[in-house]
């Protein structure tokens, strides 16, 4: 049984589907490739697990030299909502000294983790740092944080899907779908 049957009944809806995913990959990387096409390539960040999807697929579909890294913060602890105090439980092994750093987001909510990371990347003397988002949530958004490569703006719902999860599941289904509400509620 394939991931998409076994989590059928648990998905309200789909709202982007793995063709418009595949499409918004090469736009976006389209449109990186061009903007550093003169420079000796992009470093990306990947932050949180959920954006593990996204970023391969956009590191094989860019067309300049890719360095990859990955971070995870901890703004949540044990509570349903951000504290607003940001804790690094998995740093950067690579000198950002020089280099154009790409911040490789699965989604924004509030923009309070992002608004911190930027300013803690921006602090260790990259070239340039930008950050690439695959969703946004406008309607969610506490902070406004400069995003220069976007995929979707989507409604304030609970969806998984192409990396994003609840409680560990849902990441590998190959769309962005509604949970229902009964899955996250119980």
């Amino acid at each position: 049984m394939d991931a998409n049957a076994w989590y059928a009944d648990q998905i309200d809806r789909v709202i982007i589907d793995e063709a418009e995913l595949a499409a918004k990959v090469k736009e976006l990387a389209k449109e990186i490739s061009a903007d550093f096409a003169d420079v000796d390539g992009v470093l990306l960040v990947g932050v949180f697990k959920g954006a593990v999807m996204f970023m391969a697929d956009l590191a094989r579909a860019l067309t300049v030299p890719v360095e990859m890294e990955f971070m995870a913060l901890s703004s949540y602890g044990n509570a349903a909502t951000s504290s607003g105090t940001v804790r690094i439980m998995k740093d950067l092994d690579t000198d950002l000294k020089g280099k154009h750093v790409i911040v490789v987001e699965d989604i924004i909510d509030s923009g309070l983790t992002l608004s911190w990371l930027l300013k803690y990347l921006g602090s260790r003397s990259p070239e340039s740092v930008s950050v690439v988002s695959m969703l946004r949530k406008p309607d969610a958004q506490k902070i406004d944080v400069p995003v220069r490569y976007l995929g979707f703006d989507i409604p304030n719902e609970f969806v998984v899907g192409y990396g994003l999860d609840f409680a560990e599941r849902y990441r590998e289904l190959p769309f962005i779908g509604v949970v229902k509400p009964e899955v996250y509620q119980k």
